[in-house]
């Protein structure tokens, strides 16, 4: 291998370990990151105002802040060491007067002698003072000399002592000639206009999420078989035409079905006719054994007919309405115990949920029926929550193989070889069923049952 391979080689590997540190990295933010595009909007808007302001307030506190202050507090200690230097440089001044008034008229500062002798003892210090860490660090730098300060007794003046040979110097100087006052201001009015910037925004924002709930509201119902009657385009522009393809593709289905039902009623109207007409002839022929065969020829004709029918037309026309589910499974073991099975029913939750009740109970019925067909004990459980509604049919027969649980549900298949070679049907039971549980925006799955048999369990959203 040559040194290109090699290096080649650890390129590779250096930028895959990278791919999967950045893969990492990325699974780990979006664990973190809302799901909701409100939340994430909002985030985007709060996240880079909030740095914004951090960086500004951190520069605002280290350039303009924590410089001014530093800057005239030193100018203060300045003052005062200026006129320790005259007390010293003028000692026939017995009075002190002129050091008073030069203090007061021109440098703005309150001054007095005091008998020498102890300083007090230092008070309770503040927890964070930026004024008193910057006056004991110049004081100390300046004048060296022994002092104490007062920065939390009076408000708007700072008392300083500082220790002479003869005397203790005590001057009172204003708060804001050594301290920068008006930061709390200024954050308190970038924090303000922030503050009312943001609720306008998130104001805002909301009116234009609005629009994209509702969207997503109404093809959900739409998904469901329900109706969505007071949606209609609203919000920006890309939203308006997000809305309007929908209204256009919920158009397009609606007419498609109606045109495959009207074409279905016509079909069924003349194959129902037609198949009548053998029925009178056969009644008008008399009574054999040839002619009582091609009758129940005629009859398993028209059931098929009518699951053909029930088939492609699925739930079209029904509207959804509430339904009380637990008198419809009822509804069922009473069915299923009138032909002489043994079935039980019960239910959890709220009741009513709304569906198309007639679909919806032909959907469970062929589950039913199917257990039936091919077992002696029915066990029937329905339970809501919150979010979906959930009945679950168990038998007590052959099963079904978990390879074949979902070849099942394709039209026109059966699986009577394998379960039961006296019954037969159309192969359109479990079609028509999972059809309609779709249809209601849920679905249908089999798995193992607790008696032995086959669990067939739909699951819809309420």
């Amino acid at each position: 291998m040559s040194t290109i391979d090699t290096g080649l080689t650890l390129l590779r590997s250096a930028a895959d370990r990278v791919s999967a540190v950045n893969g990492w990295m990325g699974n780990a933010f979006k664990s973190w990151m809302p799901t909701g595009l409100y939340a994430r909007a909002l985030l985007i808007m709060i996240v880079p105002m909030v740095v914004l302001q951090s960086v500004v307030a951190f520069v605002f506190m280290e350039r303009h802040w924590n410089t001014v202050t530093r800057r005239l507090s030193a100018a203060v200690v300045q003052d005062i060491a200026a006129l320790i230097d005259v007390y010293k440089g003028y000692p026939q001044d017995k009075d002190r007067d002129q050091i008073r008034r030069i203090a007061q008229q021109r440098l703005g500062l309150v001054v007095d002698f005091l008998p020498a002798g102890d300083m007090p003892q230092p008070g309770p210090k503040p927890f964070f003072s930026l004024l008193d860490q910057t006056l004991s660090v110049q004081l100390g730098r300046q004048i060296g000399r022994p002092f104490w300060i007062d920065t939390v007794g009076r408000s708007n003046v700072v008392e300083i002592r500082i220790q002479l040979d003869d005397a203790i110097m005590r001057v009172f100087a204003q708060r804001s000639a050594a301290y920068a006052s008006n930061s709390e201001i200024f954050l308190f009015w970038m924090v303000g206009t922030s503050s009312i910037l943001l609720i306008v925004a998130v104001l805002f924002l909301r009116n234009q999420i609005k629009p994209i709930l509702k969207l997503a509201d109404a093809a959900e119902s739409f998904g469901k078989g329900r109706d969505a009657p007071n949606f209609r385009p609203r919000g920006a522009r890309e939203v308006r035409r997000a809305a309007m393809a929908f209204l256009e593709m919920k158009s397009r289905v609606e007419r498609s079905i109606e045109q495959r039902t009207a074409m279905l009623a016509g079909v069924s109207h003349d194959l129902r006719t037609i198949l009548t007409r053998f029925k009178l002839e056969l009644a008008l022929i008399g009574d054999n054994p040839e002619i009582e065969g091609m009758r129940k020829d005629v009859d398993e004709m028209s059931m098929m007919l009518e699951d053909y029918l029930a088939f492609a037309r699925g739930d079209s026309g029904e509207q959804s309405q509430p339904t009380d589910m637990a008198q419809a499974l009822e509804e069922l073991r009473s069915d299923a115990e009138r032909h002489g099975h043994t079935a039980t029913v019960a239910f959890h939750g709220l009741p009513v949920v709304t569906v198309k009740p007639a679909s919806f109970k032909r959907c469970l019925a062929n589950l039913v029926t199917n257990a039936a067909r091919y077992g002696k004990t029915i066990a029937i459980a329905g339970a809501r929550d919150h979010r979906y509604l959930t009945v679950t049919i168990d038998d007590d027969g052959p099963g079904i193989p978990a390879h074949l649980r979902e070849e099942v549900f394709k039209p026109f298949l059966r699986l009577d070889n394998a379960r039961n070679q006296d019954e037969g049907g159309t192969g359109l039971g479990l079609a028509i069923a999972r059809d309609i549980a779709r249809s209601h925006g849920g679905d249908i799955t089999l798995g193992d049952s607790p008696m032995g048999g086959l669990r067939a369990s739909v699951r819809i959203p309420v």
